[in-house]
């Protein structure tokens, strides 16, 4: 019985680091595609 409760009291735990690691995911690829573009019109700007 003791462990059913450990295990619920870990749970927010648990999940506030999903939340993290999510947020920071998204984050990663938000500035992987802004970098992507940057290169990307950088280099059509030089082939002009």
């Amino acid at each position: 019985m003791a462990r059913h409760w450990d295990s619920v009291r870990l749970r927010p735990k648990l999940q506030s680091w999903q939340r993290y690691s999510n947020h920071i995911r998204e984050q990663r690829t938000r500035l992987y595609i802004i970098w992507k573009c940057t290169l990307i019109l950088l280099s059509w700007d030089e082939r002009r």
